[in-house]
C-alpha cells in the first residue's frame, strides 16, 4: 500500500447527508467494517468501547433520536447505524489518564470511530458521524441502562444517486503544521 492510496481514501471519505433508503447494507458488511474498526489502537490496549450495528425497522426509531429541533433530517434515509458505546478503560489506562490529566478513553473512542468511517468508505459505504443526538432517547430505544454513554452514532449506507464528493477545504499546511528539529 502506498501513501497515495491512503490519501485517496482520505480525500474520498466525507460526511454523507443523502443516503439511498432503498439500498440496505448487509449484516456481513456491517460486521466486517466494525471488526476492522475494532483493530484501532487504545491506551494500554484497554479497548474502552462496544459497537452496536442497527438495521431494519429499528433505524427509523434511531433516526428520531438524532433529529431533535429539526436536525439531521437525512438520517431518516440511513439504512443502518453504528452506535458507539463508551466502555471503561483497563486499570493501567485509567490510572494513566488521571496521573497525566489526559482523557485516554475519549481519545481512544475517537480513534476507533475514525477507523470505522474509513473502513466503511473503503467498502463503498458512506457515513456521517452524528454529533447532534439525544443520548437519553437513544438509550430508551436501544433498551440500555441510564449509566451507558453514547459518545457517537454513525449513520451508514450507500450515498444517494448523484451525491457528489466535495473538494476538501482545509487550512493551508503552514497554518496547521510545523516541523521542529
Amino acid at each position: 500500500m502506498e501513501l497515495k492510496d491512503i490519501e485517496q481514501l482520505y480525500l474520498h471519505r466525507q460526511s454523507c447527508r443523502a443516503f439511498d433508503p432503498d439500498r440496505p447494507v448487509s449484516d456481513e458488511l456491517l460486521t466486517e467494517i466494525c471488526r476492522l474498526a475494532l483493530l484501532a489502537p487504545s491506551a494500554c490496549n484497554s479497548q474502552p468501547w462496544k459497537l452496536l450495528a442497527v438495521t431494519g425497522e429499528k433505524t427509523k426509531e434511531l433516526a428520531a433520536g438524532v433529529q431533535d429541533l429539526g436536525m439531521n433530517k437525512f438520517a431518516s434515509d440511513a439504512p443502518a447505524f453504528v452506535v458507539v458505546l463508551e466502555g471503561t478503560g483497563n486499570l493501567s489506562a485509567t490510572v494513566g489518564s488521571r496521573f497525566k490529566n489526559t482523557d485516554f478513553l475519549h481519545n481512544d473512542i475517537g480513534i476507533m470511530t475514525a477507523h470505522l468511517v474509513l473502513a466503511a468508505d473503503a467498502a463503498g459505504l458512506s457515513t456521517c458521524i452524528l454529533g447532534w443526538r439525544s443520548e437519553k432517547k437513544l438509550r430508551e430505544i436501544l433498551g440500555l441502562p441510564e449509566k451507558v454513554r453514547i459518545p457517537h452514532i454513525v449513520a451508514v449506507g450507500y450515498a444517494a444517486e448523484g451525491y457528489e464528493i466535495r473538494k476538501k477545504k482545509r487550512k493551508p499546511l503552514e497554518d496547521t503544521f510545523s516541523l521542529i528539529r
